[in-house]
């Protein structure tokens, strides 16, 4: 096991948010590292092939740093490019591969341990901690008879794969809306099940329509009211309003969300709101936990509410946290934003 010299700041997680604080830490004169048990932005990299951001480029930016994109609506691929160079610029130091196994010590001299993709281990030292870890790893799962079979899946990546396929989507959002039409142009047999009497509201207006028509003319079949109760190698059994139905099936998109690591937050000491959607406890005027030292960011502060914080408000958790490591480590001084308007769970 090697060890390093001490750290002020140590980021958990290499998403844009993660990045957001490391630079905004760097900035105020902090010596910082980001670790990622996966590449940079992870879970940017995981998404869709062909996504497209429901939001403009201008909402994604961080580091004070432009976006440029010839769309309104920016593609995955532009994001990932967007924070390599964002990251090449501020010559941030991020541990990619390496997964947190555990945290030890406490405020001014945590040791972070990790072990990289080779099974080896190392000790980060640091003063200040900073929980950036997302949600996006941690599917929402069924819990059904069948769901462990390959054909099952809780990502959706591109369409190619299931041409010509007996295809199941579960989920009544945007992702399971986008996938089910992708799918069905390339060539799928598509199925929606959705445990509501309708599309969830939210959908995008520009993916409402569209979905809703193929539906209207039969293109892509789909059950309201319905649950999946079996999956097999070769079929479903759905549970419908008008009783059990078993179509054939070759794959499951199961689209039915995501969660925080609710247990690492809870292995670092982090307290969880139960009344409150799992909030973690943190000062909303610094997002400082109850684990003096450790600050979290991101969509974690939200817990189970995972559609309030996204990139376009997330990004700017690292200047509030900035201005309060600065204030305490006495290494500098940043002017601190307005904290974001979010629920948390306060002391």
């Amino acid at each position: 096991m090697s060890e390093e010299p001490m750290y002020d700041v140590l980021v958990v997680g290499a998403g844009p948010t993660g990045l957001a604080c490391a630079i905004a830490a760097q900035n105020a004169g902090l010596k910082t590292v980001l670790v990622d048990k996966g590449c940079l932005t992870n879970s940017l990299f995981h998404y869709p092939a062909n996504m497209t951001f429901f939001t403009t480029p201008e909402l994604l930016e961080i580091g004070n740093m432009p976006f440029s994109s010839p769309n309104q609506k920016p593609t995955r691929m532009e994001a990932l490019e967007y924070y390599r160079k964002v990251s090449e610029h501020y010559r941030m130091d991020v541990r990619q591969y390496e997964n947190v196994d555990s945290v030890t010590g406490s405020d001014g001299n945590f040791s972070v341990h990790v072990t990289d993709r080779f099974g080896r281990r190392k000790t980060h030292t640091t003063r200040k901690l900073i929980v950036s870890t997302g949600y996006y790893d941690l599917p929402n799962y069924l819990g059904i008879t069948g769901e462990e079979l390959s054909k099952v899946k809780h990502y959706y990546d591109e369409p190619h794969p299931y041409f010509g396929q007996d295809v199941l989507v579960i989920g009544g959002k945007n992702s399971a809306a986008i996938a089910a039409l992708e799918m069905y142009r390339h060539g799928a047999r598509v199925t929606m099940v959705h445990r509501g009497a309708e599309l969830h509201r939210h959908i995008k207006y520009w993916i409402k329509p569209d979905i809703e028509n193929r539906i209207k003319n039969g293109e892509i079949v789909a059950h309201f009211n319905t649950t999946v109760s079996q999956i097999t190698e070769d079929g479903v059994t759905l549970l419908t309003p008008g009783g059990p139905l078993t179509i054939p099936n070759q794959f499951v998109f199961a689209l039915t969300g995501y969660h925080p690591d609710f247990g690492f937050l809870e292995s670092l000491g982090v307290r969880l709101d139960m009344e409150n959607a799992r909030c973690p406890v943190c000062d909303p005027a610094t997002l400082e936990s109850n684990v003096p030292g450790l600050y979290l960011a991101g969509v974690i502060v939200a817990g189970e509410r995972t559609n309030e914080v996204f990139i376009e408000n997330g990004r700017f958790h690292g200047a509030v946290i900035a201005a309060d490591l600065a204030n305490k480590l006495r290494n500098a001084s940043v002017e601190a934003p307005e904290a974001p308007q979010h629920t948390y769970a306060a002391e």
